[in-house]
């Protein structure tokens, strides 16, 4: 099950190299070119698949999870416990793999205020959880506020989550702990390994820039860094997509320098471009202009979007393109699809559909 792992030669300087991981990620996923309307002339946009890792493990977080549950096995732990928001990805990837693998998925999810926990809807990322049998803490929002400490958990939730571990090791359980988006060393990995892949595909020779998704930050930390690693010119942009500041985004970069012992070599600012200019109403929340986008994109394009991360991303490219072209290298541009799908199943976006033009061309032929 578990494969001893190889790290590119460019990157043995770093610190918490894993030494196996566990294949889940459907690898290499593919690039090709994203016919997207309204891009400005001279520039061309592909698309890096990472919706395309899976099935139910579609989404990045596969990727971070080939190395986060090997680790989890090989400490002998036979249950995980992490957390997110009510739709959130990385939860219902964990609660999948973990089930293929013969572990225990507890998930505590940020269930809005003013919700009765009995009367959330159970669609999207939550019903596939659910599907696979994950123990779900429903928690109020207050634990997860606060601001991400070094070690990558906010006080609060990582305060639930060692009294959840506490009440499972009383009953003989090891319980292995992630936090938010798997964005930890390890889980740091599962995107330096991606570079590695899209250096293969010739990434570095036929682009200029690299757009990516950023919430907890593990994703466009690895990137950055391993483009930093191998002397490639690419300019590294992460759209922001949770409620944070310029300033505690780049910390969150450097932070995750520091976790592989490169504080001293880089800073967050050097290697990295961060707009946090489309967060909207905040994370998970989107508007109906954010959902026209979606639709329209799916539309022309057949490429679908998450409407909590990817589409907001997609958002910030390209109104960026057209509004602050000197923000980019070049004309070349690669967008990480890292999102899945699941997001879009909601009673919201169904009822949208019904509304819209593009996606209401269904009749009804009596004959």
């Amino acid at each position: 099950m578990q494969e001893p792992y190889v790290a590119p030669e460019w990157s043995l300087g770093l610190t918490h190299i894993p030494i196996s991981y566990i294949k889940l990620a459907q690898r290499p996923t593919p690039i090709h070119a994203w016919n997207l309307p309204d891009i400005p002339a001279g520039y061309h946009v592909s698309i890096k698949r990472d919706d395309m890792t899976g099935s139910t493990l579609g989404g990045s977080k596969a990727r971070k999870l080939e190395f986060l549950l090997a680790e989890a096995i090989r400490q002998n732990c036979d249950c995980v416990i992490t957390g997110g928001g009510l739709q959130s990805n990385f939860c219902r990837a964990a609660a999948v793999a973990c089930r293929q693998l013969g572990l225990e998925c507890h998930v505590l999810l940020r269930c809005p205020g003013d919700k009765n926990p009995l009367q959330v809807q159970c669609d999207g990322n939550l019903l596939l959880s659910r599907l696979v049998g994950a123990h779900i803490v429903l928690v109020t929002p207050a634990p997860y506020e606060g601001k991400q400490t070094e070690s990558g958990y906010i006080p609060g939730l990582k305060d639930k989550m060692e009294s959840l571990a506490s009440e499972l090791r009383s009953i003989g359980r090891k319980p292995y702990l992630m936090p938010l988006g798997g964005s930890s060393p390890t889980g740091l990995w599962g995107y330096i390994e991606a570079f590695r892949e899209m250096m293969d595909q010739g990434v570095c020779e036929n682009f200029d820039d690299l757009i990516v998704t950023m919430g907890s930050g593990g994703t466009p930390s690895a990137l950055a860094i391993a483009n930093y690693l191998t002397g490639s010119k690419l300019r590294i942009h992460a759209v922001l997509i949770v409620d944070k500041t310029l300033d505690e985004a780049y910390e969150l970069v450097d932070k995750e320098l520091r976790h592989v012992g490169l504080a001293g070599g880089a800073k967050a600012r050097d290697i990295i471009n961060i707009t946090n200019s489309y967060i909207g109403g905040g994370y998970s929340i989107y508007t109906d202009q954010d959902a026209e986008q979606l639709i329209t994109i799916s539309g022309s394009t057949g490429i679908f979007l998450d409407p909590t991360y990817t589409n907001k991303a997609a958002k910030g490219m390209l109104n960026e393109l057209v509004e602050n072209p000197s923000r980019f290298k070049g004309k070349r541009i690669l967008f990480m699809n890292t999102g899945a799908a699941f997001g879009l199943y909601n009673q919201r976006i169904s009822k949208l559909t019904e509304q819209h033009e593009l996606t209401s061309r269904m009749t009804f032929d009596a004959t």
